[in-house]
């Protein structure tokens, strides 16, 4: 079998990893960084740890096919999966409030009769209703088979079969999710719940397409969860699952550079830094190694960068985008969207305990929304004055150093690279929260922000941009470069290649490199 270099440690990589180790190959990573999970991190201060990166899980199939299919403990051996009930309590611009259970219509459905009005819960069953049929459509080619040669073909359909609605005359048809919202949803509370599933991805509901729709499907058909200990926890046992299936890891260790021979990616470079030993069960090292040819002379004054050229027969890269010089795809090829969102977290440590019955996870809405997308999607983006924020509260004493306090952590979507003092974001995002929690600047005993350039110092990408799912129609604006590339032996993986951004799709990408890779460039998905 052959040998095979993963750059960077994310979640698609270590899938990937992991399935192509299972298959017979030798699997090295190399992560620039001191540890795994890419943007899945933790962060502890005085007995407190909160979740860096996502709070809750959807379409847990993923990652229970991955352990299915690279071992004999099952997903459910290795960490706790809990089911999030409510999914989540909305906390609307006028005030009025909904508690929407988890993977129930029915429930749902009267949830939202109830705290906005008859007629409110069947325009949202009935939205769901056509949201699945999107999602049917569009399952396959956006989630389990590589991105199609003749990808145009996503770019132009529009899988949503959004309901006719006359306007000046004529008849027309949603197009974008804001639309969805204007003219089926009809009412601007249920409109911000549509799009506070964009906004939560970074995605502008007035241009992202109708067939975003699947996003709040995928929550409600495939339910909303959480990990015990925290989404962490997700990572550390695929981490140990590669591990197992003996993945080398070499952390502190940076790629510069994709070596080229005869038209093939043929290996690395990778920079020799100081190591101190490799994490436990890992070896220090990769399948082959030789001393790179000479590069030119450095410039006066400075030391020549000492580098190791490795050895590969193919190499995986999960790193953001234009960070190794990686050869531009074909001519008429999507390429990596530009200018995308980041996000300001709060990580809360607060005195008292976590009352009974408070819902895991609450969003509180703007009252502002033209206001806010105007802000985050104008001409010069700026954090909101009044923006939608997420809480997360996990009844989970593993986050927490006695049951006599509560960690929390407050999240809002905001430009990407705005550098300088947060502090009026972070201070509007405390207000916000204090919606939904009472008294909550009182409690707070100290907090940690983490910022943009956070996001981009874990993750590489330019101003901590987070990219979104793939979605179909636009003209392919929001589709994402296929895994495999221009250079014949090189793939990528992870949330800027196909299918996107988010856990799912960070697991699928997985899936689909290492089926490329085994079974070859033929290969369409999995049965």
């Amino acid at each position: 079998m052959g040998r095979i270099v993963v750059i960077g440690a994310g979640m698609g990589a270590m899938a990937a990893a992991a399935r192509l180790a299972v298959a017979g190959h030798r699997v090295v990573v190399y992560e620039r960084g001191e540890t795994y999970g890419g943007g899945v991190g933790r962060w502890e201060r005085d007995g407190f740890r909160f979740d860096v990166g996502p709070g809750v899980l959807t379409l847990p199939a993923v990652w229970r096919d991955l352990f299915v299919k690279t071992g004999k403990e099952a997903l459910e051996d290795v960490v706790e999966l809990v089911q999030v009930d409510p999914s989540a309590w909305h906390v609307f611009g006028d005030g009025s409030e909904a508690a929407l259970p988890n993977a129930s219509r029915a429930g749902v459905v009267a949830a939202l009769d109830e705290a906005l009005g008859a007629g409110a819960g069947a325009r949202w069953g009935d939205f769901l209703v056509r949201a699945r049929e999107a999602w049917d459509r569009t399952r396959r080619p956006l989630l389990e088979e590589p991105l199609w040669p003749n990808w145009e073909v996503l770019a132009g359909r529009e899988p949503y079969p959004s309901v006719p609605h006359k306007r000046l005359l004529r008849t027309r048809r949603a197009g974008t999710l804001a639309e969805v919202g204007a003219w089926e949803l009809r009412d601007a509370r249920l409109t911000a719940l549509l799009e506070s599933h964009a906004l939560a991805h970074g995605l502008d509901p007035r241009t992202a397409p109708a067939g975003a729709a699947v996003l709040p499907y995928m929550e409600h058909a495939f339910g909303t969860w959480y990990v015990r200990g925290g989404l962490r926890e997700l990572a550390r046992a695929v981490y140990e699952r590669c591990l197992a299936r003996r993945v080398e890891f070499v952390f502190g260790t940076e790629v510069v550079r994709v070596v080229e021979k005869d038209g093939r990616a043929v290996g690395v470079e990778v920079a020799n830094t100081a190591q101190g030993s490799p994490a436990e069960g890992t070896s220090q090292g990769s399948p082959t190694e030789r001393a790179p040819q000479p590069q030119g002379s450095p410039a006066e004054g400075t030391s020549p960068l000492a580098t190791t050229i490795v050895d590969a027969d193919f190499v995986v890269t999960g790193v953001a985008p234009g960070l190794l010089g990686v050869p531009a795809r074909g001519e008429g090829e999507v390429g990596p969207q530009r200018g995308l969102p980041s996000r300001l977290s709060m990580l809360l440590a607060l005195r008292g305990a976590r009352p009974e019955g408070t819902p895991h996870r609450t969003v509180v809405h703007t009252p502002g929304r033209d206001a806010e997308l105007a802000s985050l999607f104008g001409p010069v983006p700026v954090p909101p004055a009044h923006p939608t924020v997420t809480v997360l509260r996990p009844d989970d004493p593993a986050l927490v150093p006695d049951a006599g306090h509560e960690a929390m952590v407050v999240t809002a979507t905001v430009p990407a690279g705005v550098e300088g003092d947060h502090e009026a974001a972070v201070d509007a995002m405390l207000t916000a929260a204090g919606r939904a929690v009472p008294e909550l600047r009182e409690r707070i005993l100290w907090r940690e922000v983490r910022t943009p350039a956070d996001v981009a110092a874990v993750t590489g990408a330019e101003g901590g941009s987070i990219p979104p799912p793939a979605l179909a129609a636009a003209e392919g604006r929001f589709l994402h470069p296929s895994n495999t590339t221009a250079l014949p032996g090189l793939f990528t993986v992870g949330g800027w290649s196909h299918p996107g951004g988010g856990l799912p799709h960070a697991g699928m990408s997985g899936a689909l490199v290492a089926g490329l890779i085994v079974e070859g460039l033929e290969f369409r998905g999995s049965q």
